[in-house]
């Protein structure tokens, strides 16, 4: 009978929160070792379904690295990154866009659908949801050498979002899992850092929250601790600073510039422990980092 009174009290802890997101939009990343695992990928996808039988509108933007990196490897291609954004040429751009569309997403589809929700794949190019243009080439200085400079080849940065195509998906309660690859004014493919998507994704819809599943905590300060709540300026202060480093300051660039254009708040969570997105949605201490 406890365990049974235990369980109701966590029902009545969520129930405020479920109905102040009720109706709400809320972007979700899905990447790193929450997409490696059956068990964790499986709670993810219920946890998304139970989203949206609640009331909730998730809109799912998906990495794939690792899945990209294994078959890179296989093929004899080298992995290059910069600042945690993976440097691609045309040949790297060809096995992004298979590993992507063709098959983590679809992946990430079937596991919502066979578990009750409404899931329709998407990569940034269908409907143009998602217009880019080509991160240009950084000088990185270096001292007592020469400069590098760094091609980052067919890398994208968001240019435009266009909407429309998930708000028709919302009006029948589809559920949104988005690739992220988009297409330039040009029609080139473009690898875009799934991060950066989601941002923008979740400021041309006004999203309620931003979740950044990763392989951390959350932000961590100069000595490792973990930061439960920030405000946009103290997270711009540990990027100028250079604590936040490697494949974290996308992802905080991309809760900075999705705060500037209309989403309510963001957070960085720990997508290796089970019902993250719950955890951190739905009670009263959370899992993560939340940026407002």
């Amino acid at each position: 009978m406890e365990d049974l009174i235990q369980r109701a009290s966590i029902l009545i802890e969520a129930l405020p929160y479920i109905r102040k997101f009720a109706g709400k939009t809320l972007v979700v990343k899905y990447g790193g070792n929450g997409m490696v695992t059956d068990e964790l990928k499986e709670s993810f996808a219920r946890d998304i379904t139970l989203l949206k039988y609640i009331g909730m509108n998730p809109v799912i933007v998906h990495g794939g690295g690792p899945q990209i990196g294994k078959v890179l490897d296989r093929m004899g291609i080298e992995s290059r990154f910069h600042e945690g954004i993976r440097i691609t040429d045309d040949e790297t751009m060809d096995v992004v866009e298979m590993v992507l569309v063709g098959k983590v997403n679809k992946e990430i589809v079937s596991l919502i659908n066979r578990h009750g929700g409404k899931a329709v794949g998407l990569s940034g190019k269908d409907g143009q949801l998602v217009m880019a243009e080509r991160v240009p080439t950084e000088e990185v200085k270096k001292e007592n050498s020469p400069p590098e400079i760094i091609d980052f080849g067919r890398v994208g940065k968001v240019h435009r979002i266009n909407p429309e195509v998930l708000e028709t998906l919302d009006t029948e309660n589809f559920i949104p899992v988005i690739a992220p690859v988009g297409v330039d004014e040009n029609g080139e493919t473009l690898n875009i850092n799934a991060d950066w998507v989601a941002g923008a994704i979740a400021g041309a819809l006004k999203a309620e929250k931003l979740i950044l599943l990763t392989d951390i905590k959350g932000v961590l300060d100069q000595a490792g601790h973990l930061q439960s709540e920030l405000k946009k300026a103290e997270l711009q202060a540990l990027l100028d600073e250079n604590v936040i480093q490697g494949g974290m300051r996308p992802k905080v660039k991309a809760c900075l510039k999705a705060l500037e254009t209309g989403a309510h708040s963001t957070h960085i969570i720990d997508g290796r422990v089970q019902h993250a997105v719950l955890l951190e949605l739905l009670t009263d201490q959370g899992v993560g980092t939340i940026i407002s």
